[in-house]
């Protein structure tokens, strides 16, 4: 090299050509330009780690899987107005005189009768909804009447409005906002209100058995460890705090003066903590933390400038976490792994339809024959619908997937409210998914491959012309039938290449 011509071009040439210079050349090199090698040759290490959940897939239900006709809420509350187990489902809905949510059978979707029966027991606008995680019966309801109501659904749905609750829980001074229930006991529900308070109730005496009084502001968001053992909680003065939901005793407090911590949850057995918030810069971003430290986040990661806010969702069996936004159309989903980079971008699912909210799936109710590891419920509020995502691992295999479904919280209680209050904490009682697998059928899916059906011996696919006017209109209205099952498949392709074009610009990236 001349000292008097060196450049940056000339460097990255001589690197190209020579990747392994010998000491002398090293030598007269300045000290810019061995560091600008080392970043290089550094740049150029691959950060892409392999997943078995890479290809995962967001694939939208059809319209006939859809529920059609719901008046969804036009509350502005933070909160996703839909909750869904395996029976039911129920969405929050808009009504004059005091507040309801309709319940619906998962099997019947469709479009929904005006005068369908609702759930109207409150005297105020309805803020949250949460199904039992063990019962799928019975759903919990706050309120801005300052209460939270226990109901309890007959099995088939509702016949008539239900006006009587199975329990009235009155102890809030102000409109309650958030319910949490306890993931191992049954007898065990919190509730959140903007009286900046936290009640822990014990629904097998009907009394409320501790008040957290800990927080100077509105409790934002509350989060259960796997065990219960522990509750994180996210507060409107910027505060994340874990706290003993027994004694009521902040165990750790993070004061995070820089950014604006809106939602948080557990990351399972991880002994991690992912919130999701807004930056100084007004972006929206996520951090990790270690729950047992909370001086410092263990990374942070800028998501983008939007205004909605960022709903966290955790997958405890398969270490992958959601990120979807209000008024958002896409869902972001990472795999967190307990080293870095922890949190490693799959992929991103995206819809041209706004969300209100989401509706989660217990695991034990997903599609095991298809591969579906998470379900997704999305209220769109601009068609009055809810139409269900699926999030499917691509198998070619007709076996049960035992490394993508491993043993899952089932419906059964782990302990009681006076066994948890006692001290004792147990995890959630593990099912195995195995027993609700249901080999595909060869025969079934070469059948729809092809599609082809008949109206009284005339085939659709063949250009054969019908007897009558009966026959003409017949094959006329299966005809429009077929075309409309073709443009959605033609819409689930499309969608498919654009989500293989960003892992490909993705890859590309890294």
């Amino acid at each position: 090299f001349n000292h008097s011509s060196r450049c940056v071009s000339c460097v990255i040439y001589s690197l190209c050509l020579h990747p392994s210079l010998d000491q002398q050349q090293k030598s007269i090199l300045g000290p810019e330009e061995q560091i600008f090698m080392t970043r290089e040759k550094m740049s150029w290490q691959s950060t892409y780690r392999n997943s078995k959940f890479r290809h995962v897939y967001g694939k939208v239900g059809s319209r006939e899987q859809c529920y059609e006709g719901i008046p969804i809420t036009h509350s502005v509350h933070d909160n996703h107005f839909c909750a869904v187990n395996p029976k039911f489902l129920a969405v929050v809905t808009e009504s004059a005189g005091g507040g309801a949510f309709i319940v619906i059978p998962l099997h019947k979707p469709g479009r929904i009768d005006p005068h369908h029966p609702k759930v109207c027991g409150h005297q105020g606008s309805v803020m949250d909804i949460k199904w039992s995680p063990f019962m799928d019966n019975i759903i919990a309801s706050s309120s801005e009447d300052c209460t939270v109501r226990i109901w309890q659904i007959p099995e088939g749905g509702l016949r008539r409005n239900m006006t009587e609750a199975l329990m009235i829980l009155i102890g809030h001074s102000r409109r309650a906002g958030l319910i949490e229930w306890h993931p191992s006991c049954s007898g065990i529900l919190l509730s959140a209100g903007y009286d900046c308070k936290i009640l822990i109730w014990n629904l097998e005496e009907g009394v409320a058995v501790k008040m957290i009084d800990s927080h100077p502001d509105v409790v934002l968001c509350m989060s259960f460890n796997t065990d219960g053992s522990l509750l994180a909680t996210s507060c409107k003065d910027k505060k994340l705090r874990i706290i003993d939901p027994r004694s009521g005793k902040v165990l750790q407090e993070a004061d995070c003066k820089n950014t604006r911590v809106n939602r948080v949850v557990f990351l399972g057995n991880l002994k991690r903590v992912l919130t999701t918030g807004v930056s100084r810069w007004n972006t929206r971003q996520i951090a990790l933390w270690d729950q047992e430290d909370l001086s410092a986040p263990i990374m942070e990661e800028e998501i983008d400038g939007l205004s909605g806010v960022l709903f966290p969702f955790y997958d405890p069996d398969t270490h992958m976490i959601y990120l979807a936004g209000k008024g958002d159309g896409n869902i972001r989903y990472y795999e967190v792994s307990p080293e870095k980079p922890f949190l490693q971008l799959l992929m991103e699912f995206r819809s041209p339809a706004p969300q209100k909210g989401l509706g989660l799936m217990p695991k034990r109710g997903v599609d095991v024959g298809e591969c579906e590891i998470f379900r997704f419920y999305k209220l769109v509020t601009l068609k009055n619908m809810v139409e269900p995502i699926s999030m499917i691992v691509p198998r070619r295999s007709e076996s049960f997937q035992e490394d993508v479904f491993p043993m899952t919280a089932g419906a059964e209680s782990a302990l009681s409210a006076e066994e948890w209050l006692s001290g004792t904490d147990r995890g959630p009682v593990l099912i195995s998914l195995k027993e609700a697998y249901k080999r595909p059928n060869p025969a079934g899916l070469r059948a729809s491959r092809r599609d082809r059906r008949t109206v009284k011996g005339i085939d659709l696919l063949q250009n054969t012309s019908p007897n009558t006017d009966k026959e003409l209109l017949k094959t006329v209205h299966r005809q429009q039938d077929e075309l409309r099952k073709l443009k959605h498949q033609l819409g689930e392709k499309d969608q498919r290449i654009r989500q293989l074009e960003l892992e490909l610009k993705n890859l590309r990236n890294t």
